[in-house]
């Protein structure tokens, strides 16, 4: 093997474990965000049924919609993360 293509071999496998880095750290960021959200979302709906027993159903029903939307966020970070890494 000449110099030049063991460069370039080792270009590719650090660009290989560049991406798998970058990959993580969209994910990680991706989720984090999302994980608050639904805990706060879901402590916020509790305290509200706690307060008021009666209006139980309207909460859970508004607190479903909400974790679903965040968590398409969550799903959204974890395609963006699928693209680095597969591009």
């Amino acid at each position: 093997m000449t110099e030049i293509e063991i460069a370039m071999q080792v270009a590719e496998v650090n660009a290989d474990a560049m991406k798998a880095v970058a990959m993580a750290i969209a994910a990680g960021f991706g989720v984090f965000g999302p994980g608050i959200g639904i805990g706060v979302l879901v402590s916020r709906a509790l305290e509200a049924i706690g307060r008021n027993p009666e209006a139980a159903g309207k909460i859970q029903a508004t607190m479903f919609i909400g974790i679903a939307f965040v968590e398409a966020l969550a799903i959204f970070a974890l395609v963006v993360a699928f693209i680095i890494k597969y591009t």
